[in-house]
């Protein structure tokens, strides 16, 4: 009798250990759903934060630029996505275009932009242009004019940078990328409805000696100016 005693009970608790084991794998399913459910709502919840920005009364649409007729030719090389030349931070409006110059003799216009491009990895500065225009008056395009450059300071966050590259030291610009910047600037100018009293030298923000020849030669710098708002007022 004992022994049918000790095999009634055997059988008892393993009845209890399979009820036990079936209500902890409940249990665990129902946190595996919980956990789940929670992380796609935490999810969505980011997606719904992110998709809710309120951009209205922004002219940040409007300044992607998709027709370039009365620009100059135009190289399209844009930058990677980075923290240390292009942010992608938003452009909301345009009130100005400073112009610049790269302070790197001979230097080609694709040179300074890979300088800018190879930023992450030198990390030497926070640096960057919509346009660089070269010696040869080539212009090629570093990032979207619906974006900020790194370029004029408290100025990023409503300007289009131009910078200028120059055969030496005293950086006048050769007669191609003199052209190429007035037509470069007054089709901008034309674009986001400004003036030539709109276009500043990077000097006019910081007091930088920059562009450098157009901040020695203030009657370089009018005349260049006065170029900027006759082509501008050529553009139909």
């Amino acid at each position: 009798m004992a022994q049918k005693r000790r095999g009634k009970t055997t059988r008892k608790q393993r009845q209890r250990q399979l009820h036990r084991r079936m209500f902890l794998t409940g249990v665990l399913v129902v946190l595996i759903c919980v956990g789940i459910y929670s992380g796609i709502r935490r999810v969505a919840k980011t997606a719904s934060d992110i998709t809710a920005v309120d951009y209205s009364g922004s002219d940040y649409e409007d300044n992607d630029i998709t027709d370039w007729t009365g620009a100059p030719p135009i190289d399209v090389e844009l930058l990677t996505p980075n923290s240390w030349s292009r942010p992608q931070t938003r452009l909301k409006k345009v009130d100005g275009i400073v112009i610049h110059y790269t302070a790197n003799p001979g230097s080609t216009a694709m040179q300074n932009r890979d300088y800018f491009e190879n930023l992450p990895e030198t990390q030497e500065a926070q640096a960057s242009s919509h346009f660089v225009v070269g010696i040869e008056g080539e212009v090629v395009q570093c990032i979207p004019t619906s974006e900020w450059s790194y370029a004029s300071n408290q100025r990023n966050f409503d300007t289009i940078s131009i910078e200028c590259c120059h055969p030496d030291d005293s950086g006048e610009f050769t007669d191609e990328t003199y052209n190429s910047v007035v037509q470069l600037a007054g089709f901008l100018c034309k674009r986001f409805n400004l003036t030539s009293d709109d276009v500043i030298r990077h000097y006019d923000v910081t007091e930088k000696l920059c562009p450098l020849y157009y901040v020695e030669h203030e009657d370089a710098w009018i005349q260049m100016k006065a170029d900027i708002q006759a082509y501008a007022d050529s553009l139909s």
